[in-house]
């Protein structure tokens, strides 16, 4: 049955192909990499669509029909546990609709956490499991490497922000894990990251685990003749209007980064009326409705900042794409009390993901924050 949705521009999740603007290159190279039985490491700056894609891709029916698909997102994970604890709980709701007999020999092989189980009236399973009934993480990963190595289709298991693995209290998870995903013939796996630089060293570095273990993919913006035909489709198909300049505005503005074009383009569409156009007049009133939105949650973030640091987002903000930031130059225009208060201010700003570093340039990671500071500050 076919979804149907009131705003064609989604801004959270995934629902179908209809409304997944383009990625046809990058779904192919993904399929074959999975079909030819290869692990993927998938690496772009946060919010230009790996979800979307991962999903997407989880779609077609080579993946739908042949395999058993996982997905776990661990960005605000901190520990080994969190990780077991997330794929615990998405391989048992992931086994539900292929019924008990599926979800069964996940039971047979995860005795730590059988405490954690009760049944519905009709005999479904659930798993009431607590991060503090995993009492030994390595333990219960055991188990789930020897589920997925059992399973009666093959599986595909997809970890966002891999990256966050490099941080965690426990030591050698990295050489772990390598050592039971390269043990394990009867699952593929896509490690999706965000911070280029930790990803490109897990992967790329001779001495580290992971090391030539995975295909490479590089997610780029979306060309933006494939947003302008996309875009345009659905409001034709609801009956309204688009001016290409409208969409080349929108995606100059935020350099083809996927959910701040689909978050204007939603409220574009909502703002034109019925048989109406939506014009590139129309660009700068839907921003003003988004930041206005946020304009609360932004005031109080700011509040909340060490003062040092907010000096430094506010110039990092003003300059766009920064580069040397303790130089003697940087400090000056912006009025930096020094260059290891700078250091300092940078450190908390890049563990708030507030700021993101690639090739030593460091940009704003919230570009409706980013229009709001410079309006304010």
């Amino acid at each position: 049955m076919a979804t149907m949705v009131r705003n064609p521009f989604i801004t959270s999740g995934y629902i179908s192909a209809d409304y997944f603007c383009d990625r046809r290159f990058e779904s192919e190279r993904f399929i074959r990499e999975v079909v030819n039985g290869n692990n993927l490491a998938l690496v772009s700056t946060r919010r230009m669509g790996k979800t979307g894609l991962i999903r997407h891709c989880f779609q077609y029916p080579e993946i739908r029909k042949n395999y058993y698909t996982f997905f776990i997102d661990i960005y605000d994970s901190r520990s080994l546990r969190d990780l077991v604890f997330a794929l615990s709980k998405e391989i048992l709701e992931g086994l539900k609709p292929a019924g008990k007999k599926a979800l069964q020999s996940f039971w047979d092989c995860v005795k730590s956490l059988q405490a954690s189980i009760s049944f519905d009236v009709n005999g479904m399973p659930s798993l009431n499991v607590g991060l503090g009934d995993i009492q030994t993480p390595a333990n219960t990963l055991d188990e789930i490497f020897r589920y997925l190595e059992r399973a009666d289709k093959p599986c595909l298991v997809a970890i966002d922000e891999f990256q966050q693995i490099t941080g965690y209290v426990e030591e050698n998870v990295e050489a772990t894990l390598r050592t039971y995903v390269q043990h394990c013939n009867n699952a593929r796996f896509v490690f999706a990251g965000s911070q280029r630089h930790v990803m490109g060293n897990m992967f790329l570095t001779p001495s580290r685990p992971f090391y030539q273990s995975v295909s490479m993919m590089h997610l780029e913006s979306i060309p933006l003749e494939e947003y302008i035909l996309f875009a345009r489709s659905h409001f034709e198909r609801n009956g309204k209007a688009l001016e290409v300049e409208a969409v080349a505005q929108i995606y100059q503005e935020f350099e083809g980064v996927t959910w701040y074009i689909q978050k204007v383009l939603n409220t574009l569409f909502d703002m034109t009326p019925a048989q109406g156009t939506c014009t590139p007049d129309m660009v700068p009133e839907a921003l003003r409705e988004i930041v206005d939105s946020f304009r609360y949650t932004y005031s109080e973030i700011l509040f909340r900042l060490p003062e040092k640091q907010k000096e430094l987002l506010i110039a990092i903000t003003k300059e766009g794409k920064a580069k040397a930031l303790t130089s003697g130059a940087f400090i000056k225009k912006y009025r930096l009390a020094s260059a290891s208060s700078v250091q300092a201010a940078l450190k908390g700003l890049l563990d708030k993901d507030f700021v993101t570093q690639e090739m030593n340039v460091y940009q704003i990671y919230d570009r409706f924050l980013g229009i709001w500071l410079r309006e304010n500050y």
